[in-house]
């Protein structure tokens, strides 16, 4: 029998998230989470999933990238998954920037690597981190297959029209400044789930996808392929976010640069890390939100307000964008969980067919599952995103024949 697991790693600046699963049935072995790396306690969490097992966890020094891999390799051991097993097929990684070289998931080479480091510059953030990860896996299991998953790959079906912005195209051109949208494996996921809830081919549907966590997008899918999304150069453009601003005028950077005397930190620090919801009322969590708001908190009712007005704007237009809408779909932390999100986000939008059915909507399930009542025109479903398994799919389907 051929190997058939595939490790999906996530690897943060100072973290790595896994997933073991074993793709002949798409079941979870094992998952976990480190965390604080390089710091002077770090901490790693362990569940044995496939055996029922309690989850495990310790804080110790975990000095870099290599160390927790290791004792990820270890607490997999433990449960008879380690690293050296025959039945793992490949490692998995999710990679933020592919820019427009990378269309799919990709088997790793020193051509990859050097591609990814290239891109640095447009994720300065993500791309080293994902790139530490990688090299660390090739490191311990340099036989077996390392596959990039590109979160900007889904969004590469857009049209030039979509892609690029208005501005001098040498310019454009020569510091690579386009918009490339980011959560693509969620994205890819969720529409094609959304076609499956409707009993449809992913070809046969128009979705709209409004991927609402801390960080959060909006995608408009044609037949399976991504033809506009509200994120661009960098996750910073589009919608309200926990803690980005999404669209603003690019002269308020001008302004306080000018007026404001603030240097290009820290104005990059105010509209990514002190705006959003948090700039708006001090928190990003829509629970802690909501909760004000019941209390008559009028900043957290104003920021609940503001959020929800970008949100219709951008259902709106994509609805223009893509003419016929089927669906959509309401996934992430806060699309998942929170009803009166979902309900405000599509009230008084009648005219273009949709509506929610307040019972079917405050049913809380991990299910996808649809909340638009029986006879909607266009459906509204609440879908929960599966990245690893999105990530492991692809992998596998590229070395698991």
């Amino acid at each position: 029998m051929s190997p058939s697991r595939v490790l999906v790693l996530n690897s943060g600046s100072s973290s790595v998230k896994y997933q073991l699963l074993d793709m002949r049935d798409s079941s979870r072995l094992a998952a976990g989470l480190v965390e604080r790396i390089g710091e002077e306690t770090s901490r790693l969490r362990h569940t044995p999933l496939a055996r029922g097992g309690e989850t495990r966890e310790w804080n110790a020094p975990v000095a870099d990238h290599e160390a927790a891999l290791k004792a990820v390799s270890q607490e997999l051991a433990k449960d008879g998954l380690g690293l050296d097993s025959p039945e793992l097929a490949a490692i998995g990684h999710r990679v933020v920037h592919g820019g427009q070289t990378f269309t799919e998931p990709t088997v790793v080479d020193e051509a990859v690597l050097a591609e990814i480091e290239r891109l640095i510059p447009v994720a300065p953030l993500h791309n080293p981190a994902n790139l530490t990860g990688i090299r660390t896996a090739q490191a311990l299991r340099p036989d077996l297959p390392q596959v990039a998953v590109f979160d900007t790959a889904f969004h590469t079906t857009m049209p030039e029209s979509a892609a690029r912005y208005a501005i001098d195209v040498r310019t454009a051109d020569e510091h690579r400044i386009r918009r490339y949208g980011f959560h693509g494996t969620s994205h890819a996921y969720v529409s094609r789930a959304t076609a499956k809830l409707l009993g449809k081919a992913p070809e046969e549907v128009n979705v709209i996808v409004l991927h609402l966590g801390n960080g959060a997008s909006a995608s408009a899918v044609r037949g399976g392929k991504c033809v506009d999304t509200s994120m661009g150069l960098t996750p910073l453009e589009g919608l309200v976010m926990g803690t980005r601003s999404g669209d603003a005028d690019p002269a308020v950077i001008f302004h306080l640069a000018r007026v404001g005397k603030m240097s290009i930190d820290e104005i990059d620090t105010l509209l990514n890390k002190k705006s959003g919801l948090v700039g708006l009322c001090g928190d990003n969590d829509m629970r802690e939100i909501r909760r004000r708001i019941d209390e008559g908190d009028a900043r957290a009712q104003l920021a609940f307000d503001i959020y929800i007005h970008r949100l219709k704007k951008y259902i709106g237009a994509y609805c223009a964008v893509l003419g016929t809408v089927d669906a959509i779909a309401f996934t992430a932390g806060v699309g998942e969980n929170a009803a009166p999100v979902r309900e405000a986000a599509v009230a008084g939008l009648e005219i273009l067919g949709l509506a929610v059915d307040g019972e079917r909507n405050a049913v809380r399930s991990d299910e996808p599952r649809l909340i638009s009542p029986e006879d909607a025109r266009v459906k509204v479903a609440v879908v929960p995103t599966d990245e690893e398994l999105e990530i492991a799919t692809q992998t596998y389907a590229l070395v698991g024949r």
